[in-house]
């Protein structure tokens, strides 16, 4: 989100969704809270995996005790859910951590708030040319997420299992400028989160979000070389929506099914602790 063309590339690639959502979306997009009418479905923005597929699970086994319509538009990126949330496009979104929707709030001036924590997906860093951290030989390149908060939580990684030292006070948006330390002269390769995985052959190693490394085949508990631990961790993934549909009584069904023992089951059962509930 540092680079305009990265972003502009990023929407780009999900542009006939975002018209799709234009004309077929929420009609009662501009009611928030209350006013939202209830027979109406609720249209949520998803990452394909694992959100979409835990919506598609209260979707077809549990929103009908509930009597709610859910519909589900996934997405390729991070910029369009919150954007269509913004623009009432959609109802909501599922997709994000705390941290990178404080600073896409800023610099974005949008009003999207969290409702419901609901997984954490674990961040990993991987490698097809080596089998052991300590096999990592110097001057290898390690690819990372170029959005602010997760290229500084892949470099909390590296710092926590002894590949770099940050200056002190580095914080959530913390880039390589921000190191003090590489005694391996690690070279990074900075791109977009959804394009780290296929970068994989070409570098040394990638720091990879747990979504997309789940979407690729990828085990976080079995695969990595390292991980993110999910004790005290702030970057689970939760419900939003934009600021004032919090009463929507849609959103409060959804909210409340997504925390139920059924899906913390179908979470267990279906990633294998490559994502993990959080409640």
């Amino acid at each position: 989100m540092r680079n305009t063309a990265k972003i502009t590339t990023a929407v780009l690639a999900v542009g006939a969704l975002t018209l799709g959502l234009t004309a077929c979306g929420n009609d009662d997009a501009n009611k928030t809270g209350a006013e939202a009418d209830p027979s109406k479905p609720l249209v949520i923005a998803a990452s394909s995996v694992p959100h979409a597929e835990i919506l598609g699970f209260v979707k077809d086994e549990l929103a009908a005790k509930e009597d709610l319509k859910l519909e589900v538009k996934e997405f390729a990126d991070y910029v369009t859910p919150n954007t269509a949330t913004q623009s009432g496009e959609v109802g909501g979104n599922y997709f994000q951590h705390k941290p990178y929707l404080d600073d896409f709030n800023k610099k974005n001036k949008t009003t999207v708030v969290p409702v419901v924590t609901v997984h954490l997906e674990p961040l990993g860093l991987y490698s097809k040319k080596v089998d052991k951290l300590a096999d990592l030989k110097d001057g290898a390149t390690v690819a990372l997420p170029n959005d602010t908060t997760n290229e500084a939580r892949a470099l909390k990684l590296l710092e926590q299992n002894g590949l770099i030292k940050l200056k002190p006070g580095a914080g959530n948006e913390a880039t390589p400028k921000d190191i003090a330390e590489n005694p391996k002269k690690l070279n990074f390769k900075e791109l977009e989160a959804a394009a780290v995985p296929r970068a994989l052959g070409d570098v040394d190693a990638a720091v990879i979000n747990g979504n997309y490394a789940v979407q690729t085949k990828l085990s976080p508990k079995n695969d990595s070389l390292a991980l993110e631990s999910a004790e005290n961790n702030p970057y689970g993934n939760f419900l939003a929506v934009k600021a004032g549909s919090e009463k929507d009584p849609r959103v409060i069904k959804l909210a409340k099914l997504l925390t139920t023992p059924e899906v913390k089951k179908f979470i267990e059962d279906k990633y294998d602790g490559s994502v993990i509930p959080a409640f």
